[in-house]
C-alpha cells in the first residue's frame, strides 16, 4: 500500500489528536501520563497564525504527522528560541532575520515501526511547502553524532546549526535548534 500525505484541517487535526499524539509518545519515548496535556495542546494550536498540519495515511492509518505555524513572540517556544541564541552570543543579523519571520515546525513524528522509509520526508516537504515565512526552524533531542532519522533528515533538508545542547525548563535532555531558508527550493 502506498503512504498518502494529506493536509489537515484545523478540525481535522484536532478530531486525529489522540492518535497523533500516541504516534509522538511513541517516537519520542515520552511517558504516556502526558498524553491528556498532550493533547490539549495539541488541539490549542490551531489558532495560532499560519497552523498546517499534514498527516501520512496508509490504508486507513494514521502513521505519521506533522505541524507548524508561523512564530510569535508572546510562545513560549520563543522565547526559548531567543535565549538559546543570546546565550551562544547574541543575536546576530541572521538571528534577527530568523526571528522576523519564521514558520516553528512544533512537531515531526513517524511511528517507530515505520521510520526511515522517507515518510518523515514526505511530511516535512509537504509542510513547508507553502509555509508563509522566510525561515524554518525547529528542534530535536541531542543524539551522539546525529546518528538518527530525525538528523538525518533535517540535515539532508539542508537544516543547519542555530544552537546545540540547549536545555528547555522541564526536559533533561538537551535538544539541537535548526533552521533553513525558506522556501524549500532554496
Amino acid at each position: 500500500m502506498t503512504v498518502e500525505i494529506r493536509r489537515l484541517s484545523p478540525a481535522e487535526f484536532s478530531l486525529l489528536v489522540p492518535q497523533l499524539v500516541d504516534i509522538y509518545i511513541d517516537a519520542m519515548e515520552y511517558d504516556p501520563a502526558i498524553r491528556a496535556q498532550r493533547q490539549r495542546v495539541w488541539r490549542g494550536e490551531v489558532r495560532w497564525p499560519g497552523f498546517t498540519a499534514v498527516a501520512a495515511v496508509d490504508g486507513g492509518e494514521v502513521v505519521g504527522a506533522a505541524y507548524g505555524f508561523l512564530g510569535a513572540r508572546e510562545r513560549w517556544w520563543d522565547k526559548q528560541l531567543v535565549r538559546c541564541m543570546e546565550e551562544r552570543g547574541g543575536l546576530t543579523p541572521r538571528h534577527r532575520d530568523m526571528l522576523e519571520s519564521y514558520f516553528e515546525v512544533a512537531e515531526v513524528h513517524v511511528s517507530p515501526a515505520r521510520q526511515g522509509a522517507g515518510i518523515g520526508a514526505a511530511l516535512l516537504s509537504e509542510l513547508l511547502r507553502l509555509a508563509p515565512a522566510r525561515w524554518a526552524i525547529l528542534s530535536t533531542p541531542e543524539v551522539d553524532g546525529e546518528a538518527n532519522n530525525a538528523f538525518g533528515l533535517y540535515r539532508k533538508y539542508g537544516f543547519t546549526d542555530v544552537g546545540r545542547d540547549f536545555l528547555y525548563p522541564g526536559d533533561p535532555r538537551p535538544f539541537a535548534i535548526l533552521a533553513r531558508p525558506l522556501p524549500l527550493s532554496s
